[in-house]
């Protein structure tokens, strides 16, 4: 039966991992974890059954004969096609899919003797648009009243593009008429929104800033007037924010460098294999270190009257695409203790022999009294341990073998960022008192601290970023940051989370006046609580329905040709939903 095929794979399905539902159809559990393929136009319960056609059935009758309940199912996994999406079913196959969910949920069809029936989680299926309205997608969705099932809300979603034509929007009155008529509602309300993209807007010194940053603004506003009316000022306004570190041309590049440095160390510890990045410098990791060592010998006999340079590097950014004052974002701290200044020398070491050379310099130098270096209290590196013992005169003996130089080096080298990005926090967006002991503890192994240094660089991407393309103040970045922490202190590194932020409207505005929104729809709604229906009507610059898609791909953009643009085309995506009530 229908009703027990859905149970059973609730029961035992993977979230996301497609399964064979029938012969031609297979089916997928998208809970609240999982990015859902119908968020655009529906927001209803976390867990959703997608219905699709079988990958393994292409050339199938494309009206989908229906099948009897006593057939043979196959329900091993189909192995995903990585050249080939989602697959939809036609419109015909997906009725008759939608009629046996709702049959199966009434209380009224006592023949089929199913004794106190379970609600379902909502179902949504593929539709190939076969049909004229060019049906896309099909759901339903069972109403109830407490533990009973009362009825179903059906949903239709049809699609409609590309088109640069405008006269192919429809007037909102009209709309606002069809839903009256439709649901026999005699009052309306609306509700806006609109989502622009600001990353593509930020432009620095007339040169757009091109990352792989993906900043855009959702805006809510009550009472629409008009289709494509521009959001008021008091509207909601959530900012998304989902960034990936490593833009060359990022005020923050070169720490960027230097924690691709740490990862190769952590991962030599880890495997025993150390694949040496390429040396920031092209003087050896040795004679930096032998200069270093030099110069402190030379001040420690005081030859040296006059302070030199500062021995710690400044970060070097792109100047073609970023100006002095963004250059002051990120300032290599002032304070660098003589094992962080190692670090900036060893950063340059390209081989394990280079590395022993180089603490065989340090040890040696530490050992005759050479010299007397200071090291930040509250280091916990083996280095810094033997720099306190050479204070009183006597150092164990550490042999320069295995993995002790490159955990050393990792050690220092931990020490050294971890001070750099709790400086950046605490002066830019003045967050001490979030910087609790997660990010920075020593009490658990290098492997994790490594981790939580790599969630802290990517949450200093995110800030900076906001500061050079959003121009940001501490109002604002105070919060973002502690959004970033709470969700780093439950979860792994993830550079695809979309962080979101509430902010004022006013503070992107310029950002997107200009502008042409990614996504605007209206809701017009009637009724209340399980009563309540919904006509959305939404226009966007990609198709929102992924398995429509593919074949428009390039056709949703604003293109340039020799130096002119374009139109700009659309996609019109509209969702109506209706209600059978079985009491």
């Amino acid at each position: 039966l229908f009703y027990f095929r859905i149970c059973e794979e609730g029961r035992k399905n993977i979230p996301e991992h497609p399964h064979l539902f029938e012969t031609d159809v297979e089916i997928l559990l998208i809970t609240g974890n999982c990015k859902s393929p119908i968020e655009r136009f529906w927001n209803g319960n976390d867990t959703v059954y997608i219905l699709q056609k079988a990958r393994q059935h292409e050339e199938s009758d494309p009206m989908g004969e229906s099948r009897t309940d006593d057939a043979v199912y196959d329900s091993s996994e189909l192995l995903p096609k990585e050249s080939c999406g989602p697959m939809a079913l036609s419109v015909g196959r997906a009725k008759q899919l939608i009629s046996l969910y709702a049959m199966v949920q009434n209380p009224n069809m006592t023949h089929l003797k199913i004794s106190d029936p379970v609600a379902l989680s909502p179902l949504w299926i593929r539709c190939d648009a076969s049909d004229p309205e060019c049906t896309c997608w099909l759901g339903a969705e069972p109403l109830k009243a407490g533990n009973k099932i009362t009825g179903i809300n059906f949903f239709v979603v049809t699609c409609d593009g590309p088109t640069a034509d405008e006269t192919h929007f429809a007037n909102l009155e009209e709309l606002k008429a069809a839903h009256k008529m439709r649901h026999h509602s005699s009052l309306v309300t609306t509700k806006g929104f609109a989502q622009y993209e600001l990353s593509s807007a930020a432009v620095i010194e007339d040169t757009l800033l091109e990352t792989k940053s993906n900043i855009s603004v959702d805006i809510t506003w009550n009472a629409v007037d008009k289709i494509l009316e521009t959001p008021p000022l008091i509207a909601a306004a959530t900012l998304n924010i989902m960034l990936e570190s490593g833009d060359p041309r990022s005020p923050v590049y070169q720490l960027y460098r230097e924690l691709q440095f740490l990862l190769a160390l952590a991962e030599g510890l880890k495997t025993g294999v150390t694949e040496w990045p390429e040396p920031f410098k092209s003087e050896s990791a040795v004679e930096l270190v032998q200069e270093f060592l030099t110069d402190l010998k030379r001040k420690l006999d005081g030859y040296c009257i006059y302070e030199k340079e500062k021995e710690s590097e400044k970060i070097q950014c792109d100047t073609a695409a970023v100006d002095s004052s963004i250059k002051s974002i990120f300032i290599e701290r002032g304070d660098l203790d003589f094992a962080e200044q190692l670090w900036c020398k060893m950063k340059s070491v390209t081989s394990y022999q280079e590395l022993v050379d180089c603490f065989t310099l340090i040890i040696k130098s530490l050992e005759h009294g050479e010299i007397q270096p200071w090291i930040h209290q509250g280091s916990h590196s083996l280095l810094s341990k033997l720099i306190q013992q050479s204070y009183h005169g006597k150092m164990e003996a550490v042999p320069l073998t295995g993995i002790t130089p490159i955990q050393m080096l990792l050690e220092i080298g931990l020490d050294k960022m971890k001070k750099d990005y709790v400086s950046f926090f605490i002066v830019k967006s003045r967050s001490c008192l979030l910087f609790q002991d997660y990010f920075i503890s020593t009490s658990v192994d290098l492997q994790e601290q490594v981790d939580r240094v790599q969630k802290l660089h990517h949450m200093l991407e995110i800030m900076v970023n906001c500061t050079v393309l959003l121009h940001f103040k501490h109002e604002n970045l105070f919060p973002l940051t502690q959004i970033c922490m709470n969700y780093y202190k439950e979860n792994s590194l993830n550079e695809k989370h979309v962080f979101q932020l509430p902010i004022r409207l006013a503070l992107v505005k310029k950002l997107y006046q200009n502008d042409h929104p990614e996504i605007w729809k209206v809701d017009i709604s009637s009724g209340h609580g399980q009563k309540e229906v919904k006509t959305t009507w939404q226009v966007s610059t990609s198709p929102l329905v992924e398995h429509m898609a593919s074949n428009n791909t390039g056709l949703f953009s604003d293109s340039t040709v020799n130096g002119s643009t374009e139109e700009r085309t659309y996609f019109i995506t509209v969702t109506q939903c209706s209600q059978v009530h079985f009491t």
